[in-house]
């Protein structure tokens, strides 16, 4: 469906963390834009003609979610990802907007490779937010060149992938960055501590007879970042968080008044260390998958807004990264397709309100990268998630727009799914036919 084309959403259930609203209603969609938002039925609304009128029959309708944490491969390793079919993949999984991080190959640490990446993104599924390196080439030596990636479309930096190991380089690039209006987005690993690793350190990797990655080897990078930004009065975004210390270190920073935001991933909520169970390296990830203690600290974190965001660290990879000796194969997961219904999760539990999870996954997000959307507000971009909670399905691997099947959560039973996305009023994926009037 084109954009210029208008769309009536009714019997929706509205959930706008912005307003605070969560009412039943209706929504309409003329010309890539909001034009239309309330409670109650659009009775009396005058309507554009070709008009695509969608019974929402009481699905949830939110803004078209975020996430500030992907990796699309392209350029360079376009056999795990490319640009398209990562949004094919976002917008699957109810994603609207993706942002994308930069340990591409060749990097993105240049105006010419971001523009390369924005050029992909033309006509993809969902809006792709680049983010640029901190360092050239990520080797945490040489500010990359901040003004021309920021001109060029870039809306945060991060060497993600690699952590920034010299404490006055971060801060100088803390100081840079503010001067740009970039977000800075740090990949906490102390990497003398964590090198080698191949799963939390602990019993399991104990008697598995793998090299551990302490808790420890995140916490301290975790504390020195938020020292950083509290010493410039510069923001800092801390990456994937996995374990406890790091969320106490993260609250007790937020409660001192320092510029600090933080996300977690599903996985580090749904699944322990025991996921690996006998060298399974599709439960391989950087930071590793940690104890049920952190799970619990995780969701405690989520529900009292410690944590702001879910993201995925979408991070695809072939089999033949994957399927290797433990130690050697490639850390990550995909996360664009299952996000959703594992975060769902939370609301089943009583952990969340809907609001309080839309907030997670896309009007926060908006908020901490500067992006539009993350409202359902007139003259807001028409990016918008219709959600159904009880939709069971099978997460299979032929079924995924990805072009990567890296995921401990094959062939899981779940609920809930985006069954109807839309990108600048545009449809970009829709899952089953909803009523048309």
């Amino acid at each position: 469906m084109s954009a210029d084309a208008s769309i009536l959403l009714e019997n929706a259930r509205l959930l706008d963390p912005a307003s605070g609203l969560d009412e039943k209603g209706y929504l309409l969609v003329h010309e890539g834009r909001i034009v239309a938002v309330a409670a109650g039925s659009p009775a009396g609304l005058e309507l554009p003609p070709q008009l695509r009128r969608i019974d929402a029959d009481g699905r949830w309708l939110a803004p078209g979610l975020i996430d500030i944490h992907v990796h699309l491969r392209e350029p360079g390793e376009e056999h795990k990802e490319t640009v398209a079919s990562g949004a094919a993949a976002a917008a699957a999984g109810g994603f609207t907007a993706v942002a994308c991080m930069p340990n591409t190959r060749p990097v993105n640490d240049s105006a010419a490779v971001t523009c390369q990446i924005m050029a992909a993104a033309a006509g993809a599924a969902a809006r792709v937010y680049p983010v640029g390196a901190i360092s050239v080439g990520l080797q945490g030596e040489t500010l990359a060149p901040f003004g021309e990636m920021r001109r060029a479309g870039v809306r945060a930096v991060s060497d993600d992938g690699r952590p920034v190991g010299n404490s006055q380089f971060m801060r100088r690039a803390l100081e840079y960055a503010g001067d740009h209006d970039l977000l800075v987005i740090s990949h906490a690993e102390d990497d003398s501590l964590s090198r080698n690793g191949a799963m939390n350190e602990g019993e399991t990797a104990t008697r598995l007879g793998l090299r551990g990655i302490p808790a420890v080897a995140e916490e301290i990078m975790v504390h020195r970042e938020l020292a950083l930004a509290e010493y410039t009065g510069r923001p800092i975004h801390i990456a994937h968080v996995s374990t406890a210390g790091a969320v106490d270190l993260v609250r007790r920073a937020k409660a001192r008044g320092v510029q600090a935001t933080a996300e977690t991933a599903p996985h580090y909520f749904t699944l322990t260390e025991e996921a690996v169970g006998l060298y399974d390296t599709r439960a391989k990830m950087n930071p590793p998958l940690r104890t049920a203690a952190d799970v619990a600290a995780i969701r405690e974190a989520l529900a009292d807004g410690t944590l702001e965001v879910i993201a995925t660290d979408h991070a695809p990879h072939s089999e033949l990264e994957k399927e290797l000796e433990f130690e050697l194969a490639a850390n990550g997961i995909i996360g664009l397709e299952s996000a959703l219904p594992l975060s769902l999760a939370l609301v089943r539990d009583g952990l969340l309100s809907p609001l309080q999870l839309v907030a997670l996954m896309s009007t926060n997000p908006a908020r901490i990268l500067s992006v539009p959307g993350g409202r359902l507000a007139v003259g807001e971009p028409a990016d918008l998630t219709l959600i159904d909670p009880d939709y069971r399905f099978t997460f299979q691997a032929d079924q995924l727009k990805s072009r990567s099947r890296n995921s401990p959560f094959l062939d899981w039973e779940m609920q809930g799914r985006a069954v109807l996305t839309i990108m600048d009023g545009r449809i970009t994926h829709e899952v089953v036919s909803v009523h048309q009037g």
